[in-house]
């Protein structure tokens, strides 16, 4: 039955029981998180290299979809932090036609992503990757913000991290006293309102009263305004034209980052969501949601759109438990941007970049990266690896690399927990004395040889089965391969099996096979092999098969 609704959005199955009580604590808990995410969507937007409307815009047409049609019962959609590098990258390398194409695009794959069931693969991505690039996301986000934090006088800043700093080095000797006291006291209302209370947004407190600093007593500092001119007021036309195939190519790279990007932290915030409200999302679901939430941003002008933890862990704490809640979040931002838009020109710059510095201290997870970075020296290569290439060089090569890199290592283990040996010799007084099944229990006829296989029997073990079979010195009459404790077997491992047969049938050397499980068995019998080495060499004991 569960099975059957993996391409229902929750929406369907949350309303048939709704309440006037819940929807007015979903109505609650939406204006909420719709005047938390306003500071917000306008920060990222222009953080991102875009126009402050097209994150409100993004956070309205991504945020409606993705409660709509997800699956999760308080995902609360819209533009986030970790989607700042990759559009900006974007949007300098391939302007915002570029933008719109990768973002449609990586609708599309998230899409195909989810209707080929690859919700419950993505969740499995390495801890350690995920933290490595998200703290070098912060740190980049850090380091973007120290501009209009400090009002420095400068002209554009370099886009390479080392460079940016250097530029920084250079000009602090033009900081704008006004502009970072507005700073300061962003960062100061935020963390101070969080530690009193979380029902009132500290971003909005520190905008409002900022804003009003700047204006009362004409403070020199730059604005929305004085930078971008006046934000729009409403929702533009769709827009789909300049899609040709020499773009699509070029953007296909920027495009899968975007989508893995957008399933990896859609997907982290469903699991979070679930552990506070004790629900079970559809992943599946959620990543056609987040999907076709990017093909419509990307349409009406908007950046990338994903699920956002924070957001949505506000309108847990607020009430919301069905997706009427991120509906009327939308609607919110919407009724924002119509009426009250013309204001948010006055917000100055420095108190943004305030908001985005304490975005990127909540996203950095230093306690985890400390944790894993003194953690197994596997996990703190690819956690070091993956945050020095995010910073360095690019975040599309860093998650790249890091997938690499933590496969690698993950073969490297899975080849280490996986044994052969020849157990008939000396081997066999190493066994368990507590196992009725070791072969030291058994009688061995004269010229036969057991070789025993423990764990995965996988390519990166395969190369020990050989090596153990190659140590013969007098080839014996019989051969027995014991796979009790082998749970699976790659083609690899298969190709290395009926490498031996050969050389044993050969050698007129009986080939034989014990315990082997029913997964297994069902592999060597769809590679052939069990028709190469006969049925009646197969045995489900090793005691049957030292007596055959």
């Amino acid at each position: 039955m569960q099975n059957s609704k993996i391409f229902v959005p929750k929406i369907f199955t949350t309303l048939k029981n709704y309440t006037r009580k819940q929807f007015f604590a979903d109505a609650i808990a939406g204006v909420v998180v719709g005047i938390v995410a306003l500071p917000l969507a306008i920060a990222f937007g222009i953080a991102s290299g875009v126009s402050p409307e097209k994150g409100l815009i993004t956070a309205i047409i991504g945020g409606f979809i993705i409660s709509a049609l997800g699956g999760s019962k308080v995902q609360i959609g819209g533009p986030t932090g970790a989607f700042i590098v990759i559009v900006y990258g974007i949007v300098q390398t391939y302007g915002i036609v570029g933008l719109t194409i990768a973002t449609l695009m990586a609708g599309v794959i998230l899409i195909i992503m989810g209707f080929a069931r690859l919700g419950v693969i993505i969740k499995y991505i390495p801890h350690p990757l995920i933290v490595g690039f998200t703290s070098g996301i912060a740190l980049i986000i850090f380091s973007s913000e120290i501009k209009d934090f400090f009002g420095l006088k400068m002209e554009a800043v370099p886009p390479d991290f080392l460079q940016k700093w250097l530029a920084y080095f250079n000009h602090f000797n033009v900081v704008n006293i006004s502009a970072l006291l507005i700073g300061l006291a962003t960062v100061l209302i935020i963390v101070f309102l969080s530690k009193v209370t979380h029902r009132i947004p500290g971003a909005l407190v520190a905008i409002l009263i900022c804003t009003t600093a700047v204006v009362v007593f004409h403070l020199p500092v730059e604005t929305i305004g004085s930078r971008f001119g006046a934000i729009q007021g409403g929702i533009p036309k769709p827009v789909v034209d300049h899609i040709d195939l020499t773009a699509i190519q070029h953007l296909v790279h920027p495009a899968f980052t975007i989508a893995l990007l957008g399933a990896i932290e859609s997907l982290l915030s469903a699991v979070v969501a679930d552990g506070m409200i004790g629900g079970n999302n559809r992943s599946n679901m959620e990543l056609v949601a987040q999907g076709v939430a990017n093909i419509f941003s990307s349409v009406f002008g908007g950046i990338p759109v994903t699920g956002a933890i924070a957001r949505t862990a506000t309108n847990v704490k607020n009430g919301g438990r069905t997706p009427v809640a991120g509906i009327i979040h939308a609607i919110t931002l919407l009724l924002i941007m119509l009426f009250a838009g013309q204001w948010a020109k006055l917000i100055p710059m420095a108190c943004l970049a305030g908001i985005l510095i304490v975005v990127a201290y909540n996203m950095s997870e230093w306690r985890s990266f400390v944790g894993l970075a003194n953690g197994p020296r596997a996990d703190a290569l690819v956690l070091l690896v993956t945050f020095v290439l995010t910073v360095l060089v690019d975040l599309t090569v860093a998650i790249e690399i890091g997938l690499v890199l933590a496969a690698f290592l993950f073969i490297s283990r899975m080849a280490k927990v996986s044994k052969v040996d020849l157990v008939t010799r000396e081997t066999s007084e190493e066994e368990d004395d507590n196992d009725p099944k070791a072969i030291k229990n058994y009688h061995i006829p004269k010229g036969v040889e057991v070789f025993e296989i423990k764990g995965p029997f996988f390519f990166g073990a395969a190369y020990k089965f050989k090596e153990a079979i190659a140590v013969m010195e007098n080839p014996p009459k019989e051969i027995i391969i014991r796979m009790r404790f082998v749970p699976i077997i790659d083609a690899t491992a298969l190709h290395a099996l009926e490498t031996v047969y050969r050389e044993t049938k050969k050698q007129n050397i009986r080939f034989v096979l014990s315990e082997i499980q029913p997964d297994v068995m069902q592999e060597i019998e769809k590679f052939g092999l069990l028709d190469h080495i006969g049925k009646q060499n197969v045995y489900s004991s090793v005691e049957d098969a030292l007596n055959s």
